[in-house]
C-alpha cells in the first residue's frame, strides 16, 4: 500500500477493512464449529430424549414410525405433520432449555439444551 492509503483518508479503509475480517472469521469459525444431530422418533419415543448441544446447532427429528407426529416447542418451533421416513430439522440460534413434544401424542416429551 502506499503511505497515503496509511495516512488521512485512508485510515478509515483499512480500519473498515480489518473490521470486517474479523468479522468474517469469527462467522466462518462458528459455522466450522455447527454440528448436525439426530433425534429418532421411534416407537412412540424421542430418541435421545434429552440433548445438549452449542448456539448454532441444527438437530433433525426423523419420524421411524408407521403413525404420523408433529414435533413441537411452544413458542420456538413447530414441525409439519411428520409421515413416516419424514424429517424436521431446527437451527438453535439462542441459549436455553427447549422442551418439546408431540402434539399429536402429548405424552411424548423431550428437552434439547443449548449452551
Amino acid at each position: 500500500m502506499t503511505p497515503d492509503l496509511l495516512r488521512g483518508t485512508g485510515r478509515p479503509l483499512l480500519v473498515r477493512l480489518a473490521i470486517a475480517a474479523a468479522i468474517a472469521l469469527t462467522l466462518g469459525a462458528q459455522s466450522a464449529h455447527a454440528k448436525e444431530l439426530q433425534v429418532t422418533i421411534d416407537n412412540f419415543t424421542f430418541t435421545p430424549p434429552d440433548l445438549t448441544v452449542k448456539t448454532g446447532d441444527t438437530v433433525t427429528w426423523t419420524n421411524h414410525d408407521d403413525i404420523p407426529h408433529i414435533v413441537v416447542s411452544a413458542g420456538k418451533f413447530r414441525s409439519k405433520t411428520l409421515d413416516t421416513d419424514n424429517s424436521f430439522s431446527f437451527t438453535f440460534s439462542a441459549a436455553g432449555e427447549y422442551k418439546y413434544f408431540c402434539s399429536l401424542h402429548p405424552h411424548m416429551t423431550g428437552m434439547i439444551k443449548v449452551e
